[in-house]
């Protein structure tokens, strides 16, 4: 098939580094991968393209800088219209250029796709990451809300399928629209391909030492663990939601010879810098930034212990994360919350501590330090756990499914 994938939202570049970023290369990556053409819509694009994605047919319509929020908002209505015209546009230059799907990952002011899909007569799937519309009221402000609730109304009812990436966030879905034709849970998941661990073997992983940390000058043999610290790691956007700022504070409580290692950035990093100087893990605690996708797999092969300390409150999440950390074959201590226990539990390559409980997470944490052994076992059933159950492969071929067997 044909797919246009339509992405309004400026806050999410195709290219990008932040987690959202990385979901829309590798459904794009996988699509591909499955044999279908894509041919991209978007607003915003960034400066890290994947080498495998440098062919991508990308056509940008930029949002005009210096607008207050109300005239930003205005001017995406604008650019929505602006985008579907583009598509159309292009699908009638020629019979090699038509459209066969119209794939849209849900933006706030967006009907591109539902234009699209009319006037092209051609199935729209809108992919849901979360319930915008209560996000960003609660957490930045939004003017026109009636405009916004009525375009993605609209794109609701003229989706032919709507994709939820958990059970809450379908449940958000099917109570405030009844009636929609198929929502259907397909949650995020990892390229087993890229993501692998340390050492594996016949696919299957067992956690180990990247090349050139497992040994070191002047070493008869592999470094034990009084060598060097092991090393706890968090991938993510530094924002509260997140609950970097519990896991700092869990490590303040942890003995023996231990790092962390923060990969990513956002608005909490400098409050997150000080409170770990404060709490006298300046030498323990490195903040690497915000890496390119490419750059995440070696960084993840660095680690021992990996963490998603999410906080209390509410959760409609399938953290990409989580199954990164599968991928690369490593032991999991992630809080109770959300989706998270679906994917984890019973599968022997997580401890699932309390939403919030930083002595729960310092205690989980503590257990691992001490057992290598256990780290290991729990590495193993990881990669097990992602090969088996988490590919994008499956889960792009579960989005597809539908169309791709009214085409045979």
């Amino acid at each position: 098939m044909r797919i246009a994938y339509v992405l309004l939202d400026p806050g999410i570049g195709v290219f990008g580094t932040k987690g959202a970023s990385v979901h829309v290369q590798e459904v794009i990556r996988t699509f591909r991968h499955l044999g279908h053409e894509v041919s991209v819509f978007c607003t915003r694009t960034d400066d890290e393209v994947p080498s495998d994605l440098a062919d991508l047919d990308v056509t940008r319509l930029k949002v005009p800088g210096g607008l207050d929020r109300s005239q930003r908002e205005m001017a995406l209505m604008r650019l929505s219209d602006m985008l579907a015209d583009m598509v159309v546009d292009t699908a009638g230059a020629g019979a090699d250029q038509g459209f066969d799907l119209v794939y849209e990952r849900y933006s706030l002011f967006s009907t591109a796709g539902a234009l699209i899909s009319s006037r092209l007569g051609v199935p729209l799937v809108l992919e849901v990451n979360a319930p915008l519309l209560a996000e960003q009221k609660q957490h930045r402000g939004l003017v026109h809300d009636a405009h916004a609730a009525r375009t993605t109304a609209h794109s609701f009812v003229e989706a032919e399928r709507i994709v939820c990436v958990s059970s809450a966030v379908a449940a958000c879905v099917e109570r405030d629209y009844p009636g929609l034709r198929d929502v259907s849970v397909v949650p995020n998941g990892v390229n087993t391909e890229r993501i692998t661990p340390a050492r594996s073997s016949e696919g299957v992983g067992s956690l180990g030492e990247e090349p050139g940390h497992g040994e070191a000058p002047g070493h008869d043999g592999p470094v034990t663990s009084h060598d060097r610290p092991v090393r706890i790691g968090f991938v993510g956007t530094l924002k509260p939601w997140h609950g970097t700022d519990r896991l700092i504070e869990a490590c303040a409580d942890l003995r023996g010879n231990f790092h962390l290692d923060i990969l990513g950035h956002g608005p909490e990093a400098e409050a997150l810098q000080k409170q770990a100087k404060a709490l006298r893990l300046g030498d323990r605690v490195t903040f690497h930034g915000a890496l390119a996708p490419a750059e995440i797999p070696a960084r993840l092969r660095t680690f021992d212990i990996a963490v998603a300390p999410y906080p209390a409150g509410e959760n409609y999440f399938s953290p990409l994360k989580i199954y990164e950390y599968l991928a690369a074959g490593l032991p999991i201590v992630a809080s109770a919350i959300g989706s998270i226990p679906e994917v984890l539990d019973g599968t022997g390559a997580a401890t699932l501590v309390p939403a919030g409980d930083s002595s729960a997470l310092a205690g989980a944490l503590q257990n691992l330090i001490d057992d290598a052994e256990a780290r290991q076992r729990m590495g193993a059933a990881a990669r097990a756990e992602a090969l088996t159950h988490h590919s994008w492969t499956s889960r792009c071929q579960e989005i597809l499914a539908p169309f791709v067997l009214e085409s045979v």
